[in-house]
């Protein structure tokens, strides 16, 4: 089984018009028309960000849903198709992380075991993708704004060894 990764720095419906870095990561899905679900928890789960992936998968044809965990810590999945997690998660064929503030994102996921499915749904072949918080959060290591400043975090999901710095040519402070 082939896993892809697509961690972008920048790009993708939520910061650009064009849907070239979409494109792409749809093309790396299992099938034509593709299950893509979204996942908006470093956003807090920002309403904004859902429409802007609406907007931009649902002419496409290939939204599945999107899977928020709430700052409270409740879990909703929309459309919910199962109370099975995890049957949620590895019924896609890809999933799309947002940006925003990658330690919250990564408690709560943790939280909710969210982060060994992810890795499983990867080892199985689902495309991952993010932007931002939803780029470094697949590795060792990162340089993160979460904590108010640009420190190191180390404490990634570590599906790729090493560390990111999303905003790397673009931010001179990181």
């Amino acid at each position: 089984m082939t896993s892809h990764l697509v961690a972008m720095g920048g790009g993708g419906f939520l910061m650009e018009d064009t849907p070239v870095l979409d494109d792409f990561v749809l093309s790396l899905a299992r099938r034509p028309r593709p299950r893509v679900c979204y996942v908006p928890t470093a956003t807090g789960d920002d309403a904004s960000s859902l429409v802007r992936f609406y907007r931009a998968f649902s002419r496409r044809d290939c939204i599945s849903g999107d899977l928020t965990v709430q700052s409270s810590g409740r879990l909703v999945r929309n459309p919910a198709r199962t109370s099975d997690l995890r049957a949620y998660v590895m019924d896609q064929d890809v999933i799309h992380v947002s940006g925003g503030n990658t330690a919250n994102m990564l408690a709560l996921w943790r939280l909710h075991g969210l982060d060994a499915i992810f890795a499983d749904a990867w080892r199985a072949g689902i495309v991952l993708a993010g932007v931002s918080a939803g780029m470094i959060c697949w590795f060792s290591a990162s340089i993160t704004d979460s904590f108010g400043g640009f420190d190191p975090m180390r404490d990634g999901l570590g599906l790729i060894t090493g560390s990111a710095c999303a905003h790397y040519d673009g931010e001179a402070e990181r």
